[in-house]
């Protein structure tokens, strides 16, 4: 949902490529076919590129047969619970990774920006999301890079709810987008990202077009 209200944000502006990663993640399948749909429908771009080799690293319940943590909505406000999910889902820098070769295509193409959908509140609990991370990545670039390429994540000062409302102003496809952690068909409705997805529609007062199991 993050990556195609950033993305919208910019498709008036600038022509897009768009760059799916499969890892190896439990969700993939409905990630490469949500996406695929949002491609098509803002006519841009878009590659799948196999990184699988990310899912032998670490212990991630993303990429191996460890259960993915099921929440309660208060569970989001509790630290601790928070903390310990996303410890969970950990993947081994994933988005140094992720970024890493975005900067490689963006070189290669002759890019001038690299759009990520980081956002404040997964930043409390995921560091590879926050405004010291995204400053620290621009500063790497600028010095590692021939090229005058910038990371912008619009996102990146906004929760949920506040996404979730830039998402509607601006019309972007969220009903296309897919959060789920795990592998099922549709939004399993208990996992973390799903449970944030549920409380953003419901705190902005926008109706949710997805579908949970839960």
């Amino acid at each position: 949902m993050d990556s195609v209200v950033a993305t919208v944000n910019f498709s008036k502006t600038h022509e897009i490529h768009a760059l799916t990663f499969d890892y190896g993640q439990k969700s993939v399948k409905q990630e490469i076919k949500s996406s695929k749909k949002i491609c098509e429908k803002l006519a841009i771009e878009h590659t799948i590129l196999d990184l699988k080799w990310l899912a032998n690293l670490g212990n991630s319940a993303l990429t191996s047969d460890i259960a993915i943590p099921n929440l309660a909505m208060d569970d989001l406000d509790n630290s601790k619970i928070a903390e310990s999910s996303a410890d969970n889902v950990w993947v081994p820098g994933r988005n140094l990774v992720f970024t890493s070769i975005a900067t490689s295509y963006a070189e290669a193409e002759g890019a001038e920006i690299i759009i990520v959908g980081w956002d404040y509140e997964e930043a409390a609990n995921f560091p590879d999301n926050s405004k010291e991370f995204l400053n620290s990545f621009n500063e790497t670039i600028a010095i590692g890079s021939k090229d005058n390429i910038t990371i912008k994540a619009p996102l990146i000062e906004l929760n949920k709810k506040e996404i979730v409302k830039l998402g509607k102003k601006i019309n972007a496809p969220m009903e296309l987008s897919y959060s789920c952690y795990d592998s099922y068909n549709i939004h399993c409705g208990s996992c973390e990202s799903c449970l944030r997805r549920k409380r953003a529609f419901i705190e902005a007062g926008i109706e949710d077009k997805t579908t949970y199991i839960k």
